[in-house]
């Protein structure tokens, strides 16, 4: 049992690092997207309000 239990000790400690470091970058990575899906919202909006002759192009 005490074998097990200092595996399973082992692994956390090994997992714990890699773990922390990918929930911070994918939560950075989460607000950039917020972020440019405004953006993304917002020049669809602009874009859409333009008038465009058709002649013209």
């Amino acid at each position: 049992m005490d074998v097990l239990y200092a595996d399973l000790v082992n692994l956390i400690n090994n997992m714990a690092f890699p773990v922390a470091v990918s929930v911070y970058l994918l939560v950075r990575l989460e607000t950039r997207l917020d972020v440019l899906t405004s953006a993304i919202d917002e020049l669809r909006t602009v874009i859409g309000s333009l008038k465009i002759n058709p002649l013209s192009v």
